[in-house]
């Protein structure tokens, strides 16, 4: 069974609550919106920019338009209250995944860079996962590792000889 997914907690009230951890946590700017079916989450926290995308589901995807056997087509108000559900399980998992990684920050367990990573927003404008992912996967094909964050050939070291 998926986290939350019988929730009765509103979309708008769990945006609210993550609004609030990221506050307690010492984030100094917010912010959420929607399109292109996904929502978005992004912050400022210890000096660095956070960006979470929330995929959103396919209002017509087979799981809200027909029943969990498949035997019936659901109705126009069950799609979309199965649809409200998906909805509001992911921004309650979303809600439980920000506060998991800033609990463990101020507890000591690790660092905002490590528990952020992936999110943390490079100066052009995309994260790190987004930039690393196709990285990753050249370099496990290539069996060579990326030179740089920027792409540029890697820094030589010389030495002075002194």
């Amino acid at each position: 069974m998926t986290y939350a997914s019988e929730t009765s907690v509103s979309s708008d009230k769990s945006r609210s609550e993550i609004e609030r951890i990221l506050v307690r946590y010492g984030a100094d700017q917010f912010m959420y919106g929607w399109g292109d079916g996904s929502a978005i989450v992004a912050f400022r926290s210890a000096g660095k920019h956070v960006k979470f995308l929330l995929p959103m589901p396919d209002r017509e995807a087979r799981e809200f338009t027909w029943t969990p056997g498949g035997r019936q087509r659901r109705n126009p108000a069950q799609q979309e209250a199965a649809y409200e559900q998906t909805v509001r399980q992911r921004w309650r998992a979303l809600k439980l995944v920000i506060q998991a990684k800033l609990e463990a920050v101020e507890a000591g367990i690790t660092t905002f860079e490590d528990e952020f990573l992936a999110h943390l927003v490079l100066p052009s404008g995309e994260t790190f996962g987004e930039w690393a992912a196709p990285q990753l996967e050249r370099a496990y094909i290539t069996g060579a590792m990326p030179s740089s964050l920027l792409g540029l050939p890697a820094p030589r070291i010389v030495e002075d000889g002194s």
